[in-house]
């Protein structure tokens, strides 16, 4: 697997899947999700929410509306919106996300920053928990993950965790 790193918006990436954090009842009222939501249209979070609930640790796939993305993987990081996340739930999050780009085929995915925003995990800690997943994951596909943020602190500690976790 190639992993990448970019200052980028998310909502801008042109990739089979985007991956959206969030909670679990669907509901993409802040943060990333918000963003997703507000640029691809209202259409994501109904799909999101008719599939819900969404078990921290699971994800979901839905269309991404008007996104440069073909899909959006919804991976709640907490059960309801405002919560803080705790470093396993990321790592949960990550898991389900890569599995279930696998399970769909997907190439490439552009993954933000889990649980580093409202959820309010150390971005320390969390870079490294998203890492060790993605060098833990096995499977054929996805065979391109973009990190993409547009925080500076949050790329800096993923990138750190890309150069100090072995492969």
């Amino acid at each position: 697997m190639q992993i990448h790193l970019a200052k980028s918006d998310i909502s801008e990436m042109a990739v089979d899947a985007v991956v959206s954090p969030g909670n679990s009842l669907g509901i993409m009222g802040g943060g990333v999700a918000a963003i997703l939501s507000r640029k691809g249209g209202p259409l994501i979070q109904r799909e999101a929410m008719s599939l819900a609930p969404i078990a921290v640790g699971a994800a979901v796939v839905t269309n991404a509306g008007t996104l440069w993305a073909k899909y959006v993987i919804h991976t709640p990081t907490m059960e309801e919106p405002g919560q803080k996340v705790a470093v396993e739930n990321v790592r949960r999050a990550m898991r389900a996300a890569l599995l279930a780009a696998h399970q769909r085929g997907f190439q490439v995915i552009a993954v933000p920053g889990l649980g580093t925003g409202l959820g309010g995990a150390d971005p320390s800690d969390a870079a490294r928990a998203m890492v060790n997943e993605l060098r833990a994951h096995k499977q054929p596909s996805p065979v391109t993950v973009w990190l993409v943020d547009t925080n500076e602190k949050i790329l800096a500690h993923l990138e750190e965790a890309l150069q100090t976790t072995v492969p």
